[in-house]
């Protein structure tokens, strides 16, 4: 082997193998962020536009539909979402999941009796949400709620069915 030969070769390993480690660097770590990421990252309250206010009768169950964004692991999608809307006060409102505590049905409100109703096992509530009827293990559930410049904004949450606690999934 000729002496200048060996370091140029030396060389070109060494340029070679520094640029090999960068590539594996660079597609590596965004690689571990999408693996890893979703795993290790806290879920933040999202609160979504619902309606306005001026929009809600007073003192009476509205049933509420509402686009919003959602993100499950990689897929980001509009969805339509519904909760039940009580306006108590021009301040105050009051926000049921749709959700029945017992298994999981969507309830209805129903104005001739003026209560909450499932179809699927015949729970009934209150206006107010208390349970006076059926297998519903808990009260319904009331979702965080708050109201800037008019307008109402909700978190929807999920809930475990079944169970007498309120206990989010």
């Amino acid at each position: 082997m000729d002496e200048e030969e060996f370091p140029r070769r030396g060389f070109f390993k060494l340029v070679i193998g520094f640029l090999s480690a960068l590539s594996a660097i660079a597609v590596g770590i965004p690689f571990l962020g999408t693996l890893i990421g979703p795993a290790v990252q806290k879920k933040k309250g999202h609160f979504a536009r619902v309606a306005s206010l001026d929009s809600l009768p007073l003192g009476e169950p509205v049933e509420v539909k509402y686009p919003d964004m959602t993100s499950d692991a990689y897929i980001t999608q509009m969805t339509m979402n519904m909760v039940w809307v009580i306006k108590r006060s021009p301040a105050d409102v009051t926000v049921y999941s749709p959700i029945c505590p017992h298994l999981g049905c969507q309830f209805n409100w129903d104005p001739q009796i003026r209560r909450f109703a499932c179809p699927c096992h015949g729970s009934i509530w209150t206006v107010d949400g208390k349970v006076i009827g059926g297998p519903s293990p808990r009260p319904l559930d009331v979702l965080p709620a708050k109201i800037q410049n008019g307008e109402l904004y909700v978190e929807l949450l999920r809930f475990q069915t079944g169970i007498p606690q309120k206990v989010p999934v």
